[in-house]
């Protein structure tokens, strides 16, 4: 792993911490002692999560005309798994620290065990990595069952589906956010790498020829949407996998990586799967997974392009990437200053005081903006605190209402990131608001 250079070390520890107390984030279970690898998605942050999966959703369905979306089952048969190659090939080297008996990945400790830093370990064995259960009512008689260590093999197995269902041709793809389950050694660093996570994933089915050429342009693709919801391009690289290290299904494959606290690491990976999956499916299940191209006569099993995210740690990178800590009017104020698109409230509405006239008219304007954007509504403490707890939280932008409100029928509003306010006319606010966000009318 390369360290990226001005490293804050104690940035992941700040961004923890804010995670708790403002609530995005929790340890599952923590009233028991807390669930390892497990995290519950509090108000703030199950906001965010939303929004990182509906940016991403708008980018790879919405606005093409390419790319439509599916939501498959979680768990799956045993046959699926064999054909995927994930019951064979789905392990990680394990080891046993003979001094202090913690368990690790093999490839991830450099020979020096992290707990007690001895170098004498067990010989590594294979540890599959998929959960397995049990469909039926009774113990010990249901069927074998996985839950999906991926969520790429429910478009696979569907291909067939979707392609007589909307009567798409390559270059078309596939797209789906949901949740994947990976039973992982060493789960580490927060939200980055957890037994239970969120996926966006897509798959785009091309002719072989035109792969090469498809992979570039997904890279740069997701490459770019990352810098277009505000992580700088120095805490961005791409990193091409080695031939030697590439996955068995890979015929190349380039990872967008992220800056963090840590060092350089994984935040998407980019695939090029050739045509393994729809080769291996229709094998195994005797079904044609293949493409007939009428102009040329021919049939042909697409070439898969896989961009492959991982929603949870894309919020992670969104959060380091957002948090400062500036000075305003001599105090010091931290601010995440998150894309207005990303944040989990766009907008709070702070009346002045908690007079009825105040909160009345702040009704009116949460009213006329609820249905554009998501809003906060705060009457607690002096209005500087509201502003230094919404700076806090990553809202763009607050909005006060005071008593001259009722007179000249004008609010503040307040700029997140420059601190300047404006007075508005409540009838020009939603407007206002478009603007600033560029969001259309």
């Amino acid at each position: 792993m390369e360290i990226a250079s001005n490293l804050d070390t104690t940035l992941l520890d700040k961004v923890i911490n804010l995670c708790k107390r403002r609530g995005f984030i929790f340890q599952s279970a923590e009233i028991y002692g807390g669930f390892r690898s497990t995290y519950d998605y509090g108000p703030l942050g199950v906001n965010m999560l939303r929004n990182v999966k509906q940016a991403w959703w708008t980018s790879m369905v919405q606005m093409r005309n390419d790319i439509v979306g599916i939501d498959a089952a979680i768990l799956g048969p045993p046959a699926i798994w064999a054909a995927s190659g994930h019951l064979e090939t789905f392990t990680d080297p394990l080891v046993d620290c003979l001094r202090c008996k913690e368990r690790w990945r093999e490839d991830k400790i450099n020979g020096v065990c992290p707990n007690c830093g001895s170098t004498q370990f067990t010989e590594a064995r294979a540890f599959n990595l998929m959960f397995k259960t049990q469909a039926g009512p009774v113990e010990g008689e249901g069927a074998t069952a996985y839950l999906r260590p991926e969520t790429a093999q429910g478009i696979f197995t569907n291909f067939a589906n979707v392609l007589g269902a909307v009567r798409k041709k390559p270059p078309f793809g596939i797209a789906q956010i949901g949740k994947s389950f990976r039973n992982e050694i060493t789960p580490q660093n927060f939200v980055f790498r957890t037994r239970e996570f969120e996926q966006m994933e897509m798959e785009y089915f091309v002719p072989p020829a035109d792969a090469p050429a498809w992979h570039q342009y997904w890279i740069k693709e997701r490459y770019d949407w990352y810098v277009a919801l505000g992580i700088p391009e120095e805490k961005l690289q791409l990193h091409e996998h080695a031939k030697e290290d590439l996955s068995h299904y890979s015929k190349g494959t380039t990872d967008v990586e992220f800056a963090f606290p840590w060092g350089f690491d994984e935040l998407e990976g980019i695939a090029n799967r050739g045509d393994y999956d729809l080769t291996q499916h229709s094998n195994a299940s005797g079904v044609k997974l293949e493409y007939f191209d009428q102009a040329a006569n021919e049939r042909y099993t697409p070439y898969v392009i896989e961009p492959a995210a991982g929603a949870t740690r894309a919020m992670m990178a969104f959060l380091l990437s957002a948090y400062h800590e500036d000075e305003v009017e001599g105090e010091l104020r931290t601010v995440l200053r998150l894309d207005w698109r990303l944040a989990p409230y766009q907008i709070a509405v702070l009346p002045l005081s908690k007079k009825p006239e105040l909160e009345g008219v702040s009704e009116e304007v949460l009213c006329e903006l609820r249905p554009h954007f998501m809003c906060d509504y705060d009457v607690t403490q002096s209005i500087g605190r509201r502003y230094r707890r919404q700076d806090e939280i990553g809202t763009p932008f607050c909005i006060t209402v005071d008593f001259d409100t009722l007179e000249d029928h004008s609010v503040t509003v307040r700029d997140r990131d420059t601190t300047e306010q404006t007075r508005v006319k409540i009838a020009d606010l939603l407007e206002e608001i478009r603007s600033r966000t560029k969001l259309p009318a």
